[in-house]
């Protein structure tokens, strides 16, 4: 006869079992997702590091359930209807400024740093985004101010990873009004075409003085699912009060942030 003990034994047995599958399942489905969406029974099991026969029960289940298909003649396995539309909502939920927004409150109380995030709009690159510390340090930018794209941070790594018209001619525009100033970008012939290899290889902007004299900032791009750049995180503070280096503590904590906030937004690292 069954006793209780025995009947809560089983229960838990049973939830286990069934947690268990939910996360296989899931494993199942992401490492066809890192395969590109479509591979073979053999592929996807090495590349869960699970066995075929087990991954083969699972693909079974999830295609009557519309989330993975079987390609007839080639046999591969790849994401289905259902897989699709569950993407694309996550892809509407995934706006950049709210899943930005927790990135902000912890660079500001890691760092103690004023940082900001910005997207590109029809005049450039504008704050939507601010986050002071308790002791700010006192600058003339705020939500809704537009910033340059050659002499900003936040504006050179829109210039250096999108491929927009608007941000070239917006550029272009910058730099004739710039012609003749004091104010010189590069000795490079193409000033524009240097500050993009340079941002693109650091893989991030770093700019000391040149947009807010004596404030020194450091700026990552937010890429979305497609690999484009949606948006800029950027911190700013004092120049001599933080290390500026692209191997600093700053810069380092802000591209880590920049790379989960992407992440999150379905970037995968790929363009």
């Amino acid at each position: 006869m069954k006793t209780a003990k025995d009947e809560i034994s089983g229960n838990t047995r049973g939830r286990r079992q069934r947690v268990q599958a939910v996360t296989t399942g899931a494993a199942v489905l992401k490492g066809l997702a890192s395969l590109g969406g479509r591979a073979s029974l053999t592929a996807l099991a090495k590349q869960i590091s699970e066995n075929p026969a087990k991954v083969h029960r699972y693909l079974i289940s999830m295609m009557e359930e519309g989330l993975v298909a079987q390609d007839p003649i080639s046999l591969q396995y790849y994401l289905g209807a259902g897989a699709i539309q569950i993407g694309l909502a996550a892809m509407r939920l995934a706006e950049p400024l709210r899943v930005a927004e927790p990135a902000l409150v912890r660079l500001r109380e890691s760092l103690e740093m004023t940082c900001f995030i910005a997207v590109m709009a029809n005049k450039g690159p504008t704050i939507v985004r601010f986050e002071e510390p308790s002791l700010p340090v006192t600058l003339n930018v705020r939500v809704g101010s537009v910033l340059p794209l050659l002499r900003s941070a936040t504006g050179r790594v829109f210039l250096g990873f999108s491929d927009d018209t608007l941000v070239e001619k917006l550029a272009g525009q910058e730099l004739a009004e710039m012609a003749g100033s004091h104010a010189r970008l590069s000795r490079a012939a193409d000033p524009i075409a240097a500050i993009k290899k340079e941002v693109r290889v650091a893989g991030m902007s770093i700019v000391r003085g040149t947009n807010l004299q004596g404030i020194s900032a450091i700026s990552v791009p937010i890429h979305d699912f497609s690999g484009r750049v949606v948006a800029a995180l950027t911190v700013l503070g004092s120049t001599g009060s933080f290390d500026v280096s692209a191997k600093g503590r700053v810069a380092l904590t802000l591209k880590h942030e920049g790379l989960e906030i992407s992440t999150a937004l379905g970037y995968t690292g790929q363009a």
